[in-house]
């Protein structure tokens, strides 16, 4: 009789999965394993701020799905969003081939965190998940929200294709290095810029307007961005809000939200 595991697999999909290092014979379900090296990196990324982080995880040719190295790349980042400069990402993927790397290593497990107690993908997230990874024959979205909650997904796109939740591990059975938290701090001043945004309030017109404190050009309205959100995502803005009376203080020129 076909457990109900089993049955989330045809048949020539287990057999890739198998072929590709994702189960053995008997296994399952695909287990997405951390090193607690990689596990303790993106603990430290998360901490470090109030907004998302993204990064990806680096495997081994033979075990595709176990996470031994967290890595960031240059990024512009909110409290609802994480943006890839374009050009870092390409300067990661030769670095990755020049270290003899193929693509199914280094540019398959996409993972990020979220601030506040919600690990769901956001309408955002599923986007850049097709957008990103629509062409590669599979590929994981992993999110760990600031209260540990867990979200990891694994699709197929090619064969029977199709996607499955799968569970997280933290493998402490497998050799690991030691943390390295001053180069884990350099690393995240050098990528993680938060974006600094502000509405501002012209008095005549009573029009929300934006100035990018960064100097670039300016985002979408406010309004837009929150009509955009999930109801939930939407809801864990407005009570971080809520709770930071500070960003509500008016002044005689500007409105902070």
């Amino acid at each position: 009789m076909t457990s109900p595991k089993s049955a989330l697999f045809p048949r020539t999909q287990r057999q890739g999965l198998q072929a590709n290092g994702f189960m053995d014979e008997y296994e399952d379900t695909p287990v997405l394993r951390f090193s607690p090296t990689a596990w303790a990196k993106l603990l430290y990324f998360r901490d470090k701020t109030d907004n998302e982080v993204g990064g990806f995880g680096i495997t081994d040719p033979d075990d595709l799905l176990f996470v031994k190295e967290f890595v960031t790349v240059k990024q512009k980042v909110s409290c609802v969003s994480v943006c890839f400069d374009d050009n870092a990402v390409a300067d990661y993927f030769d670095e990755q081939v020049d270290f003899g790397r193929k693509p199914e290593q280094f540019a398959r497990c996409w993972l990020h965190t979220h601030p506040g107690g919600c690990a769901g993908p956001s309408g955002t997230d599923e986007d850049t998940f097709k957008r990103a990874f629509g062409a590669c024959h599979w590929a994981v979205m992993f999110i760990l929200s600031q209260d540990n909650q867990i979200y990891a997904r694994l699709r197929f796109n090619v064969g029977p294709c199709g996607e499955v939740l799968i569970p997280v591990e933290v493998d402490y059975n497998s050799p690991f290095e030691a943390s390295d938290q001053n180069q884990w701090k350099t690393e995240y001043e050098n990528n993680v810029k938060p974006e600094r945004h502000r509405p501002t309030v012209d008095k005549d017109e009573k029009d929300f307007g934006y100035v990018d404190l960064d100097g670039d050009d300016p985002i979408g309205g406010f309004i837009d961005e929150l009509e955009e959100m999930d109801y939930e995502e939407r809801m864990l803005l407005i009570e971080e809000i809520a709770q930071r009376p500070d960003l509500l203080e008016q002044d005689s020129e500007e409105v902070l939200i």
